[in-house]
């Protein structure tokens, strides 16, 4: 596998699952091979039981999705990331998906060692986010702390090993207009990814 896609919106009339439909045909039509975790609709559970926090530092799980996913990011060359922006970070779910599935051990996600966190998913070499939000992409950016640039790509997902990320924001998603949205659709089916 190449590509992994992961996708977190539990709605399949949103925009984000218009965003997931063009980079499918985007890879569909380069022939591309890749990989889809839908998080809401394979019901994955974000919420940690004690049984599953008691394992984490041995690197092992109770939760099937877990490993599977896991297996999934090791094989992976690129992944895309679709999600929306919902209070100024990523949803409940995908960090739930984070928390569970970066798993602590040398054949795992990551190591911890006396200078800190170590990534063992450095197979990733291209990482994608693609965003919305309610809010205009340059109030995020300047005004609004850039939790999505400062924490969750510079900080999460380089500590796990991923190399190159880059992240693309359609702002203002609640009021823009259809030629805006179809345009914006248009550039994901002819964006490269990796």
């Amino acid at each position: 596998m190449t590509v992994l896609i992961i996708y977190c919106h539990p709605y399949e009339k949103s925009f984000n699952h218009a965003v997931l439909k063009a980079i499918q045909k985007n890879l569909t039509g380069n022939k591309v091979d890749y990989q889809i975790i839908d998080l809401y609709a394979e019901k994955f559970d974000p919420v940690y039981s004690k049984t599953e926090l008691s394992l984490y530092h041995t690197g092992a799980t109770v939760d099937p999705l877990v490993e599977r996913y896991l297996a999934l990011l090791k094989k992976a060359k690129t992944v895309i990331i679709v999600t929306p922006i919902w209070w100024n970070s990523i949803p409940g779910m995908l960090k739930g998906f984070i928390d569970k599935v970066m798993k602590e051990g040398m054949d795992r996600s990551h190591t911890v060692t006396k200078l800190g966190v170590h990534g063992r998913l450095t197979n990733v070499k291209h990482c994608y986010v693609l965003t919305t939000s309610a809010s205009p992409t340059f109030y995020i950016r300047f005004f609004n702390g850039n939790a999505i640039k400062k924490i969750f790509i510079d900080r999460t997902l380089k500590q796990l090993g991923f190399k190159k990320c880059y992240w693309q924001n359609l702002g203002m998603i609640s009021s823009s207009p259809d030629d805006s949205r179809k345009q914006y659709l248009r550039k994901i089916e002819q964006q490269e990814f990796k």
